[in-house]
């Protein structure tokens, strides 16, 4: 079982301005509109010209992101999902985990049927007997 390591990085695609926000809510598992208002609060309550040195420093310190290799999603993705069961972490919500897994399950259960049906019909056993010869 390996661990993805954790890294924290800049995501500008997914950012409004260089995505350092957007790299610190995947770092530490939160949904971006969070970090962002804790940001802006941060600024605003507190040492606001010290908050944007230290946005400008991670702007040219942090990596950017990778961009995800462009394949094609399988409907099989055997990647797990993530569920979140607090309104600040990133991920699905329960809810649509669940309506998602039904729906997966119901498409697995449709193609055991066909299976089953084909296995059990008198053209596969006729053409195994044939094979056998």
């Amino acid at each position: 079982m390996s661990q993805k390591r954790r890294e924290l990085y800049r995501d500008p695609k997914r950012g409004k301005l260089a995505g350092v926000c957007a790299g610190l809510s995947d770092y530490f598992n939160m949904e971006l509109w969070l970090v962002r208002i804790l940001f802006v609060t941060a600024v605003l309550l507190s040492g606001g010209p010290l908050f944007v040195v230290i946005y400008i420093a991670c702007w040219f310190i942090l990596d950017r992101k990778e961009p995800e290799s462009e394949h094609v999603t399988h409907e099989h993705n055997s990647d797990p999902v993530s569920v979140k069961f607090k309104v600040w972490q990133k991920g699905e919500p329960p809810r649509q985990a669940l309506f998602d897994l039904k729906d997966r399950l119901g498409r697995l259960d449709n193609r055991i049927q066909n299976m089953e049906r084909h296995v059990t019909s008198p053209e596969f056993t006729v053409k195994r007997e044939i094979n056998k010869l």
